[in-house]
């Protein structure tokens, strides 16, 4: 599948998750920050349209429509339009301002490390690479560190698009299943932790980035990221 069938297929449906499409997306940096941000959009447009309902707004509408006849079912549907234009406009505008109005915020930052892993999963679960030491500070260059040792078997290792950016993707063996690593170029003022049903992470503060590592629950993942912090020796860039 080339670059332009990709970009197509995933404005499309961007949660297409289909073998051939999770190749393609991870086939270069463009098409894998394409769909982050495409799916980031998708996250922040659903949390615009969840708005509650008043409980009778149903019997307001009926009432309204009773009273008033043709003229007023015009009128509510002339509302509920505009309110789905101002609900869609308002979720691009999230899309475009939010990253930007709270650069480093930790909580943010590991929501996002969740998805992204949830998304990568039917491709990345499939790879045993076998990467070296030497690979993984190949990949690290752009970023500005270097490793002097692994904690533990590298199964994936590649660049990522990662909120409106680009990071470092790791995947390591660990002691309930796997743990995935982002180097991201984003500073973290404080560790902080984040957790879903079914993973628990952290993020780190690591030089001028945030260092991001997540586990299955009940994984501990702290002593793989002390190693990784204290295995990472930074250099200006």
């Amino acid at each position: 599948m080339d670059d332009l069938e990709f970009r197509r297929r995933i404005l499309a449906d961007p949660k297409d998750r289909s073998l051939a499409m999770c190749a393609a997306k991870n086939s270069s940096v463009t098409n894998r920050k394409l769909h982050n941000e495409l799916q980031q959009l998708d996250s922040k447009l659903a949390a615009v349209m969840k708005v509650d309902v008043p409980e009778d707004l149903a019997d307001r509408i009926l009432f309204r429509q009773s009273g008033q006849g043709y003229q007023a079912e015009k009128k509510v549907r002339r509302h509920l339009a505009i309110a789905a234009s101002v609900a869609f406009f308002g979720g691009l505008l999230l899309g475009k301002f939010i990253p930007d109005a709270i650069p480093g915020s930790s909580p943010d930052i590991g929501q996002i490390a969740l998805t992204h892993i949830y998304n990568e999963a039917p491709f990345v679960n499939q790879i045993d690479e076998g990467v070296s030491l030497t690979q993984v500070n190949a990949k690290l260059k752009p970023f500005g560190p270097t490793l002097s040792t692994l904690p533990s078997h590298v199964y994936y290792l590649n660049h990522c698009g990662f909120n409106g950016g680009d990071a470092l993707h790791m995947v390591l063996h660990g002691q309930h299943g796997k743990i995935t690593v982002f180097v991201v170029p984003q500073p973290s003022k404080n560790m902080t932790s984040f957790e879903d049903n079914n993973m628990n992470g952290v993020v780190m503060p690591s030089h001028d980035a945030s260092l991001i590592v997540v586990g299955n629950k009940g994984e501990n993942i702290m002593p793989i990221a002390e190693k990784l912090q204290k295995a990472m020796h930074w250099q200006d860039i």
